[in-house]
């Protein structure tokens, strides 16, 4: 058994942040129904291709455990399919531009009177407000949600990040909406609306750099580079690569960095640990010295200390800076390349990175389930081809016979 076994859910999400949300819903064993365009689908499908005429591992990396159907809501006959899928889901997911389904005759009062228990999930860019009908795609999230505006370093502009906190973070927000939504109707009956908009999720992301802008209001931000000898604005400044979590940290080279872009170790000079840093690094000096020995000598120096770690750190691989410095306590992480992280044991070991068989494309990685539950493990299937389940949930789930499929197969229903 898992742990959303019975559970289904009517997909109607597309490229990334609502088919994250479903992904994950899968893994713990719902039943996720992804309703796609007759003959095109998602448009990740065709997006990205590293092989001709196949889905593309955009696509696929999130869509697993999905069944897919086709299906024609511009026509009555597929309204019609829509509305029995309504009647039979537990969930209804959408990512679609600002009133979508209500152009299409779906606003929330008509599924609510075709189901009243049904969970109502959408993504939009902007809740209510003056941006509320305007389109968002990742790094558009990123810059209105605050992530850009505090990323990167102060004399340059302002830099989206390699993760996608937009969709995918979004995505993951509004799962545990749905998650609580359904757990409430346990006890309540009844059904009701789930909505994350992007640039809440992105700002939710940033939350410490909205408690920095109002401890900017009490003085300068001692933990950041600017300090002592910059300048603070108004606005929670771009950090680098500083700490947000108020001890000193940054990303130092290590030996081979000539030649490696990822030769790099991020080490955290946290003051529990400093004892054995500094006498790691060839400077027990700094011990006895009050220009050194605490964290306030250290604060208007940190350049300079980080200079000297990284003429000891250039002199080791980060794996054997991390080695060093873990056994005395001190926080530390290697900077890993997609390359090292795909084809790191350890992680296939949990399920974190998994290959999958694909009927068309062959083998791929894919990043597995992150969250790991010990009473319902998760199994990684392949995405479904277009709409290779329609006959299936059209008779399944939807009751229809032989007959009526092929109607409504004439029809261009599905």
């Amino acid at each position: 058994m898992k742990a959303l076994d019975g559970v289904r859910i009517l997909d109607m999400t597309h490229v990334q942040s609502g088919p994250t949300c479903t992904q994950l819903l899968a893994w713990f064993g719902a039943d996720v129904i992804k309703v796609e365009r007759p003959g095109s689908g998602d448009a990740t499908r065709g997006q990205l291709r590293d092989i001709p005429d196949v889905d593309s591992l955009y696509f696929t990396m999130l869509n697993h455990n999905k069944r897919s159907v086709t299906l024609n809501t511009k026509l009555d006959a597929g309204k019609d399919i829509f509305t029995r899928l309504i009647v039979e889901c537990d969930v209804l997911v959408e990512n679609f531009a600002p009133g979508a389904l209500d152009r299409m005759g779906f606003s929330w009062e008509r599924i609510q009177e075709i189901n009243p228990r049904i969970i109502y999930a959408s993504v939009k860019g902007f809740g209510p407000g003056p941006y509320e009908d305007f389109k968002v795609y990742e790094n558009v999230a990123q810059c209105t949600g605050g992530g850009a505006s505090t990323t990167g370093f102060d004399d340059g502009p302002p830099t989206v990040s390699g993760a996608q906190i937009g969709d995918s973070g979004t995505g993951l927000h509004l799962a545990l909406g749905i998650v609580t939504a359904l757990f409430q109707r346990e006890r309540s009956g009844r059904g009701q609306r789930v909505e994350c908009a992007m640039q809440d999720g992105v700002l939710n992301l940033c939350r410490v750099k909205l408690r920095d802008q109002q401890r900017l209001a009490h003085g300068p931000l001692t933990e950041y580079p600017q300090y002592p000898n910059g300048t603070f604005g108004d606005a929670t400044p771009r950090a680098g690569n500083a700490s947000g979590g108020g001890q000193p940290g940054w990303i130092v080279k290590c030996k081979g960095w000539e030649n490696d872009l990822d030769a790099y170790i991020y080490i955290i000079t946290q003051a529990a640990a400093f004892d054995g840093l500094a006498r790691t690094i060839g400077h027990a000096d700094w011990l006895e010295d009050p220009e050194w020995n605490t964290p306030e000598a250290r604060l208007p120096k940190l350049d300079r200390m980080y200079d000297e770690i990284e003429a000891w750190t250039k002199t080791k691989t980060k794996f054997e800076v991390m080695e060093i410095l873990n056994p005395r306590n001190v926080p530390c992480g290697p900077v890993l390349s997609m390359k090292e992280l795909s084809e790191e044991p350890s992680l296939r070991a949990t399920g974190t990175v998994v290959q999958v068989d694909h009927p068309e494309r062959g083998p791929y990685l894919t990043v597995g389930n992150p969250i790991k539950l010990s009473d319902s493990p998760t199994d990684v299937r392949r995405s479904p081809l277009l709409g290779e389940h329609t006959d299936e949930v059209l008779q399944a789930v939807l009751g229809l016979d032989a007959a009526a499929i092929a109607a409504a197969k004439e029809s261009g229903a599905v």
